[in-house]
């Protein structure tokens, strides 16, 4: 399991949450898979980004979730 980043902070979360695009993004991600996205958050809550990043890698290859990923600065 990965280390959970010491560089995110919980105003950096909220910052994040309060972000249009990122509320976009995370009602797209659900669209799309509910479940692998509620996994992804249970995965992400625990530490574990590289399986976050395999359990999301088809939804986030969506043409408009990139472009959301883009405006948050992600690509």
């Amino acid at each position: 399991m990965s280390k959970k980043s010491d560089d995110f902070s919980m105003a950096d979360a909220m910052r994040l949450a309060q972000n249009p695009a990122s509320k976009q993004l995370f009602d797209r991600l659900q669209a799309q898979d509910g479940a692998a996205f509620r996994q992804a958050m249970n995965l992400a809550a625990a530490g574990d980004y590289e399986q976050v990043k395999k359990t999301l890698s088809v939804l986030l290859q969506d043409p408009q979730t990139q472009a959301l990923l883009r405006q948050l600065g992600g690509n």
